[in-house]
């Protein structure tokens, strides 16, 4: 059992490939094969499902070990990063999850501020849902999430970012681009086009609030289909101002009703970051 066979096993979960896995940590692929076996001997148990059609699945051993064998890596993440900046020398790589808008507006300009400061931090982006990038927080696949503040106490230390208003979107051509403040209760029989994930929940309490039902004519996961589907004149649709004013050909307008979500960083514990972590939370509450 060593920190070289955790890191193989971690590896090929994240990639979901031996071979992926070998390239990334620029061993071969039997090497990496012979470090899980080696894993399975000790243990005397199965951490992988092999399917070929299907591909590779953790155990439920397997499930339950890579978090402990990611919170490892990570502590050793941490004790090579104290030594190195003892000795003057940054080095790291910063996992971070983020979900569209965030990657869109707010991640460049951290970025560019931090690599000025910390040119030798690498960094590792996953995008996906709130709900995916809070279950990669707790579950350690990394280090920090962008997420949406809820009105419930966090299981997270947060830095607030930014407060993003919720607006209306039409296109280009639409009624409603004589407004300068749209009445919600305007859009009751306009075709709506609802989101099915990320901040659904936002628009259902704009509705709810104005005891109004939306005329739902599409629902759609994707920002970046809503997005079009606004500028072809499907529908119009409620959204974070983050993420719809930086798309073009479509019209955004203040709502008579206000409803705002605010973007934060998140992680586990700022005191148990490691260095890099620390000051690149430092950088983005100061952008």
């Amino acid at each position: 059992m060593t920190i070289a066979r955790f890191e193989a096993f971690a590896t090929v979960v994240e990639l979901g490939s031996f071979t992926k896995a070998a390239e990334h940590l620029n061993m071969t692929q039997s090497a990496v094969s012979h470090a899980i076996a080696s894993l399975e001997s000790e243990w005397g148990t199965t951490l992988f499902i092999r399917d070929r059609k299907k591909g590779i699945f953790l155990t439920e051993v397997g499930q339950k070990t890579i978090v402990h064998m990611r919170e490892i890596l990570n502590r050793m993440e941490t004790i090579r990063q104290e030594v190195t900046l003892a000795s003057k020398l940054e080095v790291g790589t910063i996992h971070i999850g983020t979900f569209a808008s965030a990657s869109a507006c707010l991640l460049p300009k951290i970025l560019s501020k931090f690599q000025r400061k910390h040119p030798n931090i690498e960094f590792r982006f996953y995008e996906g849902t709130y709900e995916e990038i809070a279950e990669w927080l707790h579950t350690g696949v990394v280090d920090i999430g962008f997420v949406v503040q809820q009105d419930s106490p966090a299981p997270f230390d947060m830095i607030p970012l930014a407060k993003d208003e919720m607006v209306v979107a039409f296109s280009a051509h639409h009624k409603l681009a004589a407004e300068v403040t749209v009445p919600i209760r305007a859009l009751k029989d306009e075709p709506f086009i609802m989101p099915t994930g990320m901040y659904r929940a936002h628009v259902q309490a704009l509705f709810r609030q104005e005891k109004i039902a939306p005329n739902i004519r599409f629902e759609v996961h994707d920002c970046n289909t809503i997005a079009n589907m606004v500028q072809e004149g499907l529908g119009v649709t409620i959204g974070p101002a983050l993420f719809l004013k930086t798309q073009p050909n479509i019209q955004v307008r203040h709502l008579d009703v206000k409803h705002w979500r605010t973007v934060s960083l998140a992680c586990l514990s700022i005191p148990e970051s490691s260095p890099a972590v620390k000051a690149f939370l430092s950088v983005a509450e100061n952008v």
